[in-house]
């Protein structure tokens, strides 16, 4: 079987990656990749893995790509995934997630391929909830707060489009936060845990600059996240959607005060007014039972082995 992950330099796509060559030997894995790619997440990989340059706003790109791999599965992850860019870069978040994703469907269907296709979306796409609506089922209505968001919205609904009217073969998740080790140093948890890092080595002052620390999140492990990716494809139906998530949540406090807790630093906490957003949704935990009950699904590592994990990758880089 083949499998090609776009995204495959990034977090989670990396992650799946190592979830596949250790679990599935028998299935070649393609990545795309562009030419000003960072590729230290898959530097350990790259001798087991094929690349191919492509660019989701390129859809020549794409159809070359397409045509030379063939794939029998695609795990749809690249995309502009950090909200607060989104602010700043509307258009060029929707470019990349929904223009991007029409591209990689085009190509698809202008190459008469039939691949099963993961469209990861993201628990930001239900956005404002009221209390009565937690947690969050599939059913839930869609009210998204940021121009990220919105894109992921786009490219749930365009893959729900494209399998009515074309037959393409998707399956959507709706993936809650995850966090682990590689996580970029712009994403809450990992901002926190590098912050800290610093501190311990006496690069930074012990003052940890934070955002809004009552938001809550419901939290899993990257690595069993993209477990849940792999069971999507080999479990999910084509045209559905499913949450994937912990059902607990945590505040942005109770995960500093975790991390801080796996260090022995003394630090200040002050609030960066850079790191408030326009409007943020306030709480997000996952109903996954619809997913559970499909696929066997269950997270297995805790989240405190999840900070301790980024906390230790961190003090190594630092």
């Amino acid at each position: 079987m083949r499998v090609l992950i776009t995204g495959i330099t990034g977090f989670a796509g990396s992650h799946l990656a190592d979830y596949i060559l250790a679990n599935h030997p028998q299935t070649e894995v393609f990545g795309t990749i562009r030419w000003r790619s960072r590729r230290e997440n898959i530097l350990h990989l790259e001798d087991k893995i094929r690349l191919c340059e492509a660019d989701l706003k390129d859809i020549v790109s794409l159809k070359k790509c397409l045509a030379e791999i063939k794939p029998d599965r695609i795990f749809h992850l690249a995309a502009q995934s950090f909200v607060p860019t989104s602010w700043k870069c509307p258009g060029e978040t929707f470019a990349i997630n929904a223009l991007g994703q029409i591209n990689l469907f085009e190509a698809v269907l202008s190459l008469n391929l039939s691949p099963k296709i993961h469209v990861a979306g993201s628990s930001e796409e239900y956005g404002f909830v009221y209390s009565h609506e937690v947690p969050m089922k599939e059913t839930n209505p869609l009210r998204p707060l940021s121009p990220y968001a919105v894109s992921k919205v786009a490219q749930d609904l365009l893959a729900w489009q494209y399998f009515k009217s074309y037959g393409l073969r998707t399956v959507r998740t709706r993936g809650f936060n995850h966090t682990g080790p590689r996580r970029g140093e712009v994403f809450i948890c990992s901002n926190f845990a590098h912050q800290i890092a610093e501190i311990e080595k006496g690069k930074k002052d012990p003052v940890v600059k934070v955002g809004n620390l009552e938001a809550k999140r419901d939290f899993s492990d990257v690595r069993d996240i993209i477990r849940g990716y792999w069971l999507c494809l080999e479990k999910g139906e084509e045209g559905e959607v499913y949450n994937i998530g912990q059902g607990k949540a945590y505040s942005m406090k109770e995960v500093l005060e975790m991390l801080l807790s796996l260090s022995k630093v003394e630090v200040k906490v002050e609030v960066d007014p850079e790191r408030l957003r326009p409007s943020d949704v306030p709480i997000l935990i996952s109903d996954s039972s619809k997913f559970r009950k499909l696929t066997g699904w269950q997270p297995k590592i805790p989240f405190r082995q999840s900070l301790q994990d980024l906390l230790n990758y961190w003090r190594e880089r630092v």
